[in-house]
């Protein structure tokens, strides 16, 4: 088996299926529907954008589309707390797997962009 760990991208992708295959499990209750269709579809657009990133036109480019990802995944990681405190996903350790992923990623993104700025001096 691959090891994600050290592909972002196949991260960002097993991260994104996670999540949906976690969504498929929910009843079908409001919240649970409108939290789970925003939660794909943030999660779903880090791997999307950061395959963008991987073609950017220029370095200023590449910078913005990995902060578009940042956002991204911030707005996951509230989404997943919402979730988890008001008991949507019922399977706990799942829910906090998802939520340590989550945070994984925002501290790579982070540095990345960090990095990214000092050696373009953007």
């Amino acid at each position: 088996m691959k090891n994600y760990k050290y592909d972002l991208e196949e991260r960002l992708i097993k991260f994104a299926i996670d999540v949906i295959l976690a969504c498929g499990k929910l009843d079908g209750n409001f919240a649970s529907q409108h939290l789970s269709k925003q939660l794909i579809r943030s999660t779903t657009a880090v791997a999307l954008n950061y395959g963008e990133a991987q073609s950017a036109e220029s370095a200023r480019d590449f910078l913005h589309k990995m902060k578009i990802c940042l956002k991204e995944l911030r707005e996951s990681l509230i989404n997943l707390k919402i979730q988890k405190g008001a008991n949507l996903i019922k399977d706990i350790k799942k829910v906090e797997e998802l939520i340590n992923e989550n945070n994984e990623l925002i501290s790579i993104f982070v540095v990345s962009i960090r990095t990214s700025k000092n050696k373009n001096q953007i």
